[in-house]
């Protein structure tokens, strides 16, 4: 595969190594401080309206004799993102490449925090701590809507505590006995003063650098050497040992993932990442964890400063089991599914819908995911159009499935006349309705802004969400008469006339997401279409295909992995990040819109394998 990265010979191993300064007295206080230096318009017309003109383009990539190369395919994007996002529009077949020698420089690589899955995903690996400790941390600004955009990490007085509180108890917990003896097992038999310096030394010389995700600098190993000298003097061996991994979950080194590189053999105003820094970089992008053994190996070998040694490690990381995990979390966080728990519905009106039906409507959408894009194909426009899905006997039976019996999922085959696909799940259903009425707007506007990068939000101006309020007096049998009432106030009809002909495509799906033909004994019309379509469909089963034919869906997809892989937003300002989009939709296209091999083709960019000149 053709690296989307600029292409430069061969460098020789990257050597430098960062150069911290470690603080004996361990104050996360003054650690962070270090660290710290370093929608709908008001008049109702909707933002991020796409171009009905918009096409595949023929987008030409990186000028021949350019430095890079991987151009073809798509042009610049399909997906507006109006709230900080990249503006991929599309264009016709005359649209002008957003690639120049200029624009294909890396943008931006600002500094990332560990989230919290990764904290606790890096603790579970390291020390064997499965208890997820991290959930007692303040929960992240959402930002690019994935909880890791590295803008918006800010550092409060209740996180540095938390992070104190929670490195004080997983000390504890990794200094038990058991624990213990698989961590440094020379500490049972270390006794004397000398026999324990020794173990400390082992221990800090073997798992603080995994702690760190580098090799320890001069200096580094003394000061928590002595740490653990100063705790044990005054207490117990244990006690020495549990000081040292308290004060590295603390650490600005092992909190973050600082980047400094090295200069460019080829280009010196571009930096590499350092193949301890690229390591990290794979690792938290396929596995949300540290590099393991083979990755670090792979660094100190120079073989992470190649686009096809990244890809090679690349592809040994998307083929581990570890990978189903993010995949996983990407899909959570896309998705209106981690709250159907706690959905309530009329107990009278819906006698079939509890929590438990949400928990297995959440297991059926996990499933049917990680099957369609791991085992079988894996293209994004078969996520739309699967004609099969999984379910154990309880939501068989919810949905009117026969022949399913016990607990288990199952993979069964779907009526091609009511459910395909993603779209037509319970959990999809069910999630983007937050009452005992099903909601057009509210399924609309989830397939426009999440699917569709579209972001129209609700106007910020008070006196005009009073207005856009659906009244109460607005009645009718079905939900078609009731919001097509309200939306023909003159304030509300730039968003609706996008929004609603989507969410009443989906009408045949009540408020938790059974299949029906009557709203109150009315005949239900589901006619709609996505914006920018020439044809209407006729319920949700078209509904998907035309989704999945959607141009402006695939590079919003592909916009989402961008900003989840890479820990930022794309902004709509930078030509670089056109430059960037541009190059990940014609590989996406070329791919056959591959989810797999998107992942691969987010390492093969430059915005992947280089830093800018300077943050």
């Amino acid at each position: 595969m053709a690296s989307l990265a600029m292409r430069t010979p061969a460098e020789p191993p990257m050597n430098k190594k960062f150069s911290p300064t470690f603080c004996a007295h361990v104050s996360i206080p003054a650690l962070l401080c270090v660290l710290l230096g370093v929608g709908c318009s008001a008049n109702g017309d909707a933002n991020g309206v796409p171009n009905p003109s918009s096409a595949a383009g023929n987008g030409s990539g990186a000028s021949p004799g350019g430095p890079g190369v991987g151009g073809g395919g798509v042009a610049s994007g399909g997906a507006t993102q109006t709230a900080g996002g990249a503006n991929a529009s599309g264009g016709g077949n005359t649209q002008q490449s957003a690639c120049t020698s200029q624009t294909q420089q890396p943008s931006s690589a600002p500094i990332r925090r560990l989230t919290r899955n990764e904290f606790n995903n890096t603790v579970a690996e390291l020390l064997g701590d499965t208890t997820s400790p991290a959930i007692n941390l303040p929960p992240e600004v959402l930002g690019n809507g994935f909880s890791n955009d590295a803008a918006q990490q800010t550092v409060s007085a209740d996180l540095v505590s938390g992070y104190r509180d929670v490195a004080a108890d997983v000390a504890s917990r990794a200094v038990q006995s058991t624990s213990l003896a698989k961590l440094a097992p020379c500490a049972a038999s270390a006794t004397s003063s000398t026999s324990q310096d020794s173990c400390a030394q082992t221990f800090i010389n073997s798992w603080v650098p995994k702690a760190y995700r580098r090799a320890l600098v001069a200096g580094e190993a003394d000061a928590l050497l002595a740490l653990e000298k100063s705790v044990t003097s005054g207490d117990t061996f244990t006690s020495g040992l549990a000081a040292v991994i308290e004060a590295v979950l603390q650490s600005p080194d092992f909190l973050y993932r600082p980047e400094f590189g090295v200069a460019d053999a080829t280009q010196p105003s571009l930096r590499r990442p350092t193949g301890e820094e690229m390591a990290t970089r794979l690792s938290y992008m396929f596995w949300g964890s540290p590099p393991d053994d083979t990755l670090r190996a792979a660094a100190a070998s120079g073989e992470l400063i190649t686009s096809e040694g990244i890809l090679k490690n690349a592809k040994r990381l998307l083929d581990a089991d570890k990978s189903h995990g993010i995949v996983k979390f990407f899909f959570d966080s896309l998705l209106p599914i981690t709250t159907l728990t706690d959905q309530t519905r009329d107990p009278v009106k819906y006698p079939n819908f509890s929590p438990q039906m949400g928990s297995y409507m959440r297991q059926e959408t996990e499933k049917f995911l990680d099957n369609q894009i791991f085992a079988e194909n894996g293209s994004l426009p078969s996520i739309f159009t699967a004609n099969y899905t999984f379910v154990n006997e309880p939501l068989a039976k919810f949905y009117g499935i026969s022949g399913v019996t016990g607990t288990t999922f199952q993979k069964v085959p779907l009526d091609p006349a009511q459910r395909r696909g993603l779209l037509t799940q319970g959990s999809i259903m069910t999630g983007t309705t937050v009452t005992n009425s099903t909601n057009p707007v509210l399924r609309g506007s989830f397939i426009l802004n999440k699917l569709m990068c579209m972001n129209i939000s609700l106007p910020s101006d008070p006196a005009v969400l009073a207005l856009v309020a659906v009244p109460v007096d607005v009645t009718g049998a079905t939900a078609r008469d009731r919001y097509t009432a309200h939306s023909k106030q003159t304030l509300c009809q730039g968003c609706h006339r996008l929004i609603d002909p989507v969410g009443f495509a989906l009408e045949n799906y009540d408020a938790v997401g059974q299949y029906r033909t009557t709203e109150n004994n009315v005949t239900i019309d589901a006619s709609g279409k996505v914006p920018g379509a020439t044809d209407n469909v006729t319920g949700a089963v078209q509904l998907a295909q035309q989704l999945a034919d959607s141009v402006q869906v695939q590079q919003c997809f592909a916009q989402h992995w961008i900003e989840y892989g890479y820990g930022r937003t794309l902004h709509s300002t930078s030509p670089e990040d056109a430059c960037l989009q541009e190059k990940v939709n014609s590989a996406f296209k070329t791919s056959g819109y591959n989810v797999k091999q998107l992942l691969l083709d987010l390492t093969q960019t430059t915005a992947f394998q280089y830093l800018p000149a300077k943050e």
